[in-house]
Formats: C-alpha cells, sequence, structure tokens
C-alpha cells in the first residue's frame, strides 16, 4: 500500500476489542487521525469475556494430526467444551472440514511457522501502548502452568508441546509435586504439569480495552458508538463507511470487528471462511491463585484476575447473536471445583464472547482483495488478546507503506 499524502492521513478503524483499539493506537502513532467505531463500547464484546492468557509460545495450531478421530466423541460428550447445535451443523461442516485439512502433518508445521513470527513479539508490540497509557501493571508474567489429572492427559499433550518445543519455546514438564511448588494452590490429583515461562496474562482484559481507548481519545482519536451497516466504494476517493445514524469518510478503512468482520469482509466481495466459536466465563472469588493454569484433561482455563478468578472453557459453534447456553456452559465450568480445593463456587460474574475463529487457527491480516484503500486485521480465534497489539503495529507498518517487521504473507486474506 502506498503511503498516504498528509491530507489523506485519516484512518477509521470498525471494532473495539482488543485487535481495533491497538490497531488504532499504532495508527495514531504513525501520524493517522483516527475515528474508533463500535455497536459497543471498547472491550465490552469478546475481549470482555477473555480468558486473560497472553500465549507468547502459542504458535501451535488447534487442529492436529488425528483429531478427526476425537471429534465424535467429543460432541457426544455434554461436558465437552465443543459443541455444535443441530441447527449449525450443516452451515458449519465446509469450516470443519477446512479444520480437519489444517492438521495434516505438512500444514501443521506450515502453521506453526507462520504463528511463531507473530508471538514471538507480543510484549515488545504491547509495551509502548500500556506505557503511554499508563497500564503497565495489568501485564503479568507469572507464565502459564499446564496441568494434568492422568498419565493419560499428560501423554496426549506430548506431541504439542514437542511440536512447541522444536521451535526454541521453553517448556518444563514437571511432576505432581513440582507443579505444586509452581502453583501450591493446586490438589493432589494433579499428576504432572508443564511450565511455559514465557507466557503472561492481563488482569482485567476489558479494562485494558477501556485504558487504551481513553488513551487514544486523549491523544485526539474520536469513538463513536455506532452500528456499521456497510460500505460505499468507488475507483476513486476513500472508502465511506455507512452506519445506522451516518455516513463516515476516511483515507484508509481497517475491519478489525472479530466474529462480525465476516460480513463486513463479504460486503468488499471476500468470503472468509470464519466462524463464531462462542466461549464461556464465570468469576468466583480468588483462593489466592498466583499463576494461570490451563487443566488440560477438561480444557479449564483458570486465571487470576485483579476482581476474582476466571474460570474459562467453551468451543460452541453458534451464530455470533444466538441466545447462550448457560446451564450447559456452567456444568463445564463447574468441574473447575476439582482441581483447587477450598474453591468457594460463589459465581460473581459470567460471561459469553464470540471467538473469530478460522479453519487453520492464523488470522487474517492484510489489504481487502480489489480495495487498496481497507485493510483486514481479524480472524484471531483463541489468540486475540496475545495479537492485538502485534497485529496493530503490522496494520501500522503496511498503512504507512513500511514494509512489515514480520512476513505476512501467510495471514493474506485471499489464502483459502
Amino acid at each position: 500500500m502506498a503511503d498516504m499524502k498528509s491530507q489523506e492521513k485519516t484512518a477509521l478503524v470498525i471494532g473495539a476489542g482488543i485487535v481495533g483499539v491497538c490497531t488504532a493506537l499504532y495508527l495514531q502513532r504513525e501520524g493517522f487521525k483516527v475515528t474508533l467505531i463500535d455497536k459497543d463500547g471498547p472491550g465490552e464484546a469478546c475481549s470482555a469475556v477473555n480468558a486473560g492468557g497472553l500465549g507468547g509460545g502459542s504458535c501451535a495450531p488447534f487442529s492436529l494430526p488425528g483429531l478427526w478421530r476425537k471429534v465424535p466423541g467429543m460432541l457426544m460428550n455434554r461436558l465437552h467444551p465443543l459443541s455444535v447445535p443441530p441447527s449449525n451443523f450443516l452451515p458449519a461442516t465446509p469450516w470443519f472440514i477446512r479444520f480437519l485439512l489444517a492438521g495434516r502433518q505438512r500444514r501443521v508445521d506450515e502453521i506453526t511457522d507462520a504463528l511463531l513470527t507473530v508471538v514471538s513479539n507480543i510484549f515488545e508490540a504491547y509495551e509502548p501502548l500500556v506505557s503511554a497509557a499508563g497500564a503497565q501493571d495489568m501485564i503479568q508474567r507469572q507464565g502459564r502452568l499446564f496441568v494434568f489429572t492422568s498419565r493419560q492427559a499428560f501423554e496426549n499433550n506430548r506431541y504439542e508441546r514437542d511440536l512447541r518445543r522444536s521451535r526454541g519455546v521453553v517448556i518444563e514438564d514437571l511432576d505432581g509435586d513440582q507443579t505444586r511448588e509452581v502453583e501450591p494452590k493446586l490438589g493432589p490429583n494433579v499428576v504432572h504439569g508443564a511450565y511455559q515461562r514465557i507466557n503472561g496474562h492481563v488482569v482485567n482484559p476489558k479494562r485494558m480495552v477501556q485504558v487504551l481507548a481513553e488513551h487514544l481519545v486523549r491523544s485526539g482519536g474520536t469513538l463513536f458508538r455506532e452500528k456499521v451497516k456497510g460500505f460505499e466504494t468507488g475507483a476513486d476517493g476513500p472508502p465511506k463507511v455507512v452506519t445506522e445514524t451516518a455516513t463516515h469518510t476516511a483515507g484508509l478503512v481497517v475491519i478489525a470487528a472479530g466474529a462480525w468482520s465476516r460480513a463486513l469482509a463479504a460486503q468488499l466481495g471476500t468470503r472468509v471462511p470464519m466462524q463464531a466459536e462462542r466461549g464461556y466465563f464465570m468469576m468466583l472469588p480468588n483462593p489466592g491463585l498466583k499463576v494461570p493454569v490451563q487443566w488440560n484433561d477438561k480444557l479449564l482455563a483458570i486465571c487470576p484476575m485483579e476482581h476474582g478468578l476466571r474460570v474459562s472453557s467453551g468451543a460452541e459453534f453458534a451464530p455470533v447473536d444466538s441466545p447462550p447456553d448457560y446451564d450447559r456452559a456452567l456444568a463445564i465450568l463447574r468441574q473447575a471445583d476439582g482441581l483447587i480445593p477450598g474453591l468457594e463456587m460463589r459465581e460473581l460474574e459470567r460471561g459469553m464472547g464470540a471467538r473469530p475463529s478460522m479453519p487453520d487457527s492464523m488470522p487474517v491480516i492484510g489489504a481487502a482483495p480489489g480495495h487498496p484503500k481497507v485493510l483486514f486485521a481479524f480472524g484471531h480465534g483463541h489468540i486475540g488478546l496475545t495479537l492485538g497489539a502485534i497485529t496493530g503495529k503490522l496494520i501500522g507498518e503496511l498503512a504507512a507503506g513500511r514494509p512489515t517487521s514480520i512476513d505476512i504473507t501467510p495471514f493474506r486474506p485471499d489464502r483459502f
């Protein structure tokens, strides 16, 4: 993308989640006058219910060799996080076919190498944003502890650990006692652990997005709470974004609307195979847990935050605006009681968010095909919080007409 003339250095970012806000801040740092638009307030959608993890080594895709054999059993287990409502089974089938194809060994290696390039730079990308906003204390670096309550689960996870290790990610395999030395609040049923020190977490994802958005506005940015309906584009001139209340013009438009980006991209002629993958959380009183934990046997993420203990799970492939299924979700989340003795199952808060998930576990970053003044920044799946700042940095480099610091070819919109 060619650098824009000074009078054209205006940018409009659709989506005020972590990716959109970080993108807006990096565009602002590149000298753009930035407008941020979302139907919700900053951080109020998927970012508000994020599990909190910053995966500095999260380079392994979710589709791995042999997974296809396990999917039927997952779907039949009421307490497994994977679910597809009957009404969405046929619409989601093409996505799942692509997902399973992405689990072939050669493709897994390609995806892992590509993801490593972005996850390796996440803390450096966040640093200037959180420093300028005075939010450095919101990112903690205690690592992440993967725990196992059976030897079989530990061995079943070995392929994924070795995949990360082969790319230089340091992971320490632990026995049960060593695992409890890292996090003493874990119970005696933990028989193995794997400690990934490079990881971090955010103590309140929603508040961090809000603090960053406030800094954007203080620095001259504009924030509108409006629902985007579509676009007006022509051969010449900047694109126009049409909302329910106004029409906005900018020299550059960035679509960073998470799970809602699929419909917006389709209006511009790009069909991306993205599904809304809904996850659930509940907040409990924190009994003193210090290190974020992922219980691999049950696929539960447990993260200490400033306002309690967040327990997260769920991979529910349902339409983005359909009602939540809290009965099923809470039954899954309450299994955390079996991991931490004395955990008080007093629900302080609950929530649901729709992850924008691509079948190859990689985001969509780059210019919209046929629309050089529109950039895509969505499809981050489970690692939206992890990749928020580095995505913003890459979009800023594209908008400024500079070579990107990371090769974004694997994330191009037309890769399917």
